[in-house]
């Protein structure tokens, strides 16, 4: 039996090293050509290797969390010991499939407070893998329409990212690829199947409709009711556990909170719990347990330098302005009741997207790049917007871009919004899609900040950071009465925008915001 072995490739950009980030075979496994081996992590994304050999494994060069260079041994496989013409390893008994088939048969498990209990802490972190901030990933479950709706072909997908204004989240389509053979798929009761969704609810926390009455808007922000998606069962599960829903991220196809999500945070919450419970306990005497040492890697390597080089090549000047955003709230929420935008997700961030490319247009020095050569500086203009969406992942925080956004009509850009949010989750934000970046939007108030000063995205002159929106004394004519405000921060590379430019383009975005039939001119 002869014995082949692969290396570690250059996955692209001309990176030179990558982390073992998990093996998806053990030594003995028989693989096909295209298998998946293993997962790696560059410093611009998670990526999978699939197999070039077809034959039995026969050793694992490289230990898992370890960082090697391009070119190094990883594995080794013989070619000779495929019987069965190197089949995949079988799904496990848990499939994403079957979770699907048992939603189309509409079989459904009544669950109870007891069912999320007894999952031992940890266990659905590791099948889920949620993080801080981050939620579980999307389940792969295909959902019947609803009758005396509208079928829709392609439902989007999808941050934080995080809570308030977050970027919505949908789930992945039926027709995703399986989980991996050697991974769990789910959390202990995910046999059961994950309720089936209502409607959809907004994601940035809203008045219940007797505070709307006594805040003086009247019937207009009346529908504007803080109400998470979660059916009767998940519901009582939640109240049980004492979990607030509307900390949990949703993952159900229209954006309710299943049986899963309460699972996983549940999970992580027992382990944040058991873990801040040690934290101060007196370590060994050695100094070395003392001190807990985090090697940097990967995308928080790659961070970090591109933060320190931005921060120390181009002079930053930020400015600040308070909107009334609660023509915004009235828009958004009309936005979700139109039949045209039915099964989509719809938050606050996507007006603040499309505002952020009118004003650009209005003020195009902001969309460019300052370039230094040999011949002397530049200023790119680009007459083109890839609009970066700052989205806090497992892996850190990333920065993928929406192609030619300038392009794209209201519907398609939450559509976009929504794909860029579940890919970003799910750990699979390619290189090609953090490339290319012309101007950035970042969601500081899904936590519920009210603004901060960003650092500029290298290669680009300009971002804007986007505060929470709550309910603050206003004055309107005369009168204060309670009104949606929200704060825009806004950096600029001094060396291209300068006060003017800057203060014209934030009014330009506050304008929308204020008022988005403006959008219609």
């Amino acid at each position: 039996m002869s014995t082949q072995t692969f290396t570690l490739p250059d996955v692209g950009e001309g990176l030179t090293e990558a982390e073992i980030v998990s093996w998806k075979v053990s030594v003995g496994d028989t693989v096909a050509i295209n298998d998946v081996l293993c997962e790696i992590e560059t410093a611009k994304s998670l990526v999978e290797l699939p197999s070039p050999f077809a034959g039995k494994v026969t050793a694992l060069l490289v230990e898992e969390g370890k960082t090697v260079e391009v070119g190094t041994p990883i594995i080794s496989v013989g070619s000779g010991a495929a019987d069965d013409g190197g089949a995949p390893p079988a799904e496990p008994a848990t499939s994403v499939q079957d979770r699907a088939q048992n939603e189309r048969s509409g079989t459904e498990v009544a669950s109870s407070a007891e069912t999320v209990a007894e999952s031992e802490p940890g266990q659905g972190e590791e099948n889920v893998g949620p993080l801080v901030g981050s939620g579980p990933k999307p389940d792969a479950v295909k959902r019947r329409p609803r009758r005396n709706t509208v079928a829709s072909g392609a439902a989007p997908v999808s941050a934080p990212v995080v809570a308030a204004q977050s970027i919505p989240a949908q789930s992945v389509p039926a027709q995703s690829v399986p989980a991996p053979a050697t991974r769990a798929v789910a959390a202990a009761p995910s046999a059961q199947t994950p309720p089936a969704p209502s409607s959809v609810a907004p994601s940035t926390a809203v008045p219940s409709a007797a505070e709307d009455e006594k805040s003086g808007l009247g019937g207009a922000l009346t529908g504007l009711v803080n109400r998470v998606l979660a059916k009767p069962p998940v519901r009582k599960i939640a109240r049980d556990l004492g979990i607030d829903l509307s900390l949990v991220t949703p993952t159900g196809a229209r954006g309710e909170v299943t049986r899963e999500d309460l699972v996983s945070y549940q999970a992580q919450r027992e382990e944040e719990v058991a873990q801040a419970g040690t934290f101060w306990t007196p370590q060994a005497k050695s100094p070395e347990r003392r001190i807990e040492r985090i090697p940097v890697k990967g995308v928080r390597k790659a961070t970090a330098r591109a933060m320190v080089d931005s921060a120390f090549q181009a002079p930053h000047v930020s400015i600040f302005v308070d909107i009334d955003a609660s023509r915004t709230m009235e828009f958004v929420q009309r936005l979700k009741k139109s039949r045209d935008f039915e099964g989509i997700k719809v938050s606050p961030l996507l007006i603040l997207a499309k505002a952020v490319i009118w004003a650009a247009a209005r003020n195009p020095s902001v969309n460019s790049e300052w370039v230094s050569g040999p011949d002397g500086d530049e200023i790119h203009v680009k007459h083109f917007m890839n609009l970066g969406i700052a989205a806090a992942t497992p892996r850190g925080l990333l920065v993928p871009n929406i192609k030619d956004a300038q392009d794209l009509s209201l519907k398609e850009l939450a559509v976009a919004l929504n794909e860029l949010a579940t890919t970003a989750r799910a750990g699979k934000t390619t290189p090609a899609d953090m490339r290319g970046g012309t101007l950035t939007v970042t969601n500081v108030g899904a936590l519920g900040i009210d603004t901060g000063t960003p650092i500029i995205n290298p290669g680009e002159v300009a971002i804007v950071a986007f505060g929470t929106i709550k309910q603050k004394p206003w004055v309107v004519s005369g009168e204060v009465i309670p009104r949606w405000i929200t704060t825009l921060g806004g950096s600029f590379d001094h060396r291209v925008v300068d006060g003017d430019l800057s203060a014209r383009f934030m009014a330009d975005v506050a304008a929308i915001m204020e008022e988005p039939a403006l959008l219609l001119d």
